[in-house]
């Protein structure tokens, strides 16, 4: 492809997550749409916005043809926030951190032992009253450490101190817990497919836990840390003790430390765990779309290490690969090398830190930039 013709059959792909902080998945892939047509004008691009489960995740259905439900519920201070889900025919996606997430949080302040679950459970009820008898749960970007109890509170659990009062909200005040009951859960959840979507699969506590790994990036000091797994450990006893020896088995199984343990909550649900961007990929209808495709496009802010553990682009490249097909990903900064992209199926990272070494300048300009990239992309796979 030297000649400078179009390949006849050239389709690209773009299915491509968030730049966080800058662009949204849409946003990304309109932009790399625009790029590459710089170049190609005539080329034939489709746009499938992916997430993995974490922030951005109702965005990514609704983008791929789920209708937007929006809802007043529990933000994780307390305050009302405006939730949406997604859903479309009986199978509905709903995202925790549009309920409990730390970009619901007023700027520079958290709340580590205090913030609740409350108002995701308050969605996935909504996502029930809508008729939904499958639920993709996604998880990750939250402001909570509490286990999921403010969720199967707002569900119908019943969480007492010794006093027979309601436990505050947060993961501290569970170390006030004394009793559980959670008899009068809303019943619906009986006959869901009920699945949770993470790109973790860290325990409930210990060194591993959800408090000692994620806590901090939460606001939480060391002793916070350790009061927040000290806490988890004893709600986790005191659920042992209503539900039995499966509420200890939860509480070590892979998923259940999720967005502040709320991977727990939905595993005492009854949900089965699944990786986010596997699961995703099958809800938005990846692979359809990946058949059509000669060249996938796909990437987000940082490609790193972490992107190598379950993140979308190493989810979309696997794919791609495992169907014979081509990927290669655009991002904000790489932090692979090219050994590390290859063996993930991407033959080449584009970042925007080429054009613009300086993220003060290349973060807001990230549209344009990206844009630039893309054309660049098109000059060398597609000409």
């Amino acid at each position: 492809m030297t000649d400078g013709a179009v390949t006849e059959v050239a389709r690209v792909l773009v299915a491509a997550d968030k730049f966080k902080g800058s662009l949204t998945a849409v946003q990304v892939a309109e932009r790399v749409t625009a790029g590459l047509r710089r170049v190609v004008p005539e080329l034939e691009v489709e746009t499938l916005p992916v997430a993995d489960g974490g922030d951005g995740t109702v965005a990514a259905a609704v983008a791929a043809g789920f209708e937007r439900r929006e809802v007043t519920v529990t933000g994780p201070v307390g305050e009302p926030v405006t939730a949406a889900f997604a859903l479309r025919g009986t199978t509905a996606v709903v995202e925790m951190a549009e309920a409990s997430g730390l970009q619901l949080l007023p700027e520079g302040v958290f709340a580590p032992l205090t913030a609740t679950t409350y108002g995701s459970g308050e969605v996935l009820r909504a996502a029930l009253d809508a008729g939904a008898t499958t639920i993709v749960f996604g998880v990750g970007g939250s402001a909570t450490t509490d286990g999921g109890a403010g969720m199967l509170a707002a569900l119908g659990a019943v969480f007492l101190d010794a006093d027979g009062e309601p436990v505050g909200p947060g993961g501290g005040a569970l170390a006030d817990l004394a009793s559980a009951d959670l008899s009068g859960v809303d019943p619906r959840f009986a006959d869901v497919d009920f699945v949770l979507a993470s790109d973790v699969d860290n325990p409930l506590t210990g060194p591993k836990g959800c408090a000692a790994v994620y806590g901090p990036q939460k606001g939480a000091s060391p002793k916070d840390v350790a009061t927040l797994d000290a806490a988890l450990a004893h709600y986790a006893q005191v659920l042992e003790k209503a539900i039995g020896p499966r509420a200890a088995e939860l509480a070590a199984s892979p998923g259940s430390g999720g967005a502040g343990g709320i991977g727990y909550g939905a595993l005492l649900l009854g949900a089965s765990f699944r990786p986010g961007i596997e699961l995703m990929l099958e809800v938005l209808g990846f692979a359809p779309a990946l058949e059509r495709a000669t060249l996938v496009i796909t990437g987000e802010g940082s490609l790193d290490e972490q992107t190598l553990h379950g993140k979308a682009p190493a989810g979309v490249a696997a794919a791609a690969r495992a169907a014979g097909k081509e990927a290669v990903a655009v991002c904000g900064r790489l932090a692979l090398p090219p050994e590390a992209l290859g063996t993930a199926g991407i033959r080449r990272a584009y970042p925007l830190t080429d054009l613009e070494p300086d993220p003060a300048k290349s973060i807001p300009n990230a549209g344009p930039l990206l844009e630039q990239v893309s054309a660049n992309i098109a000059r060398d796979f597609l000409l």
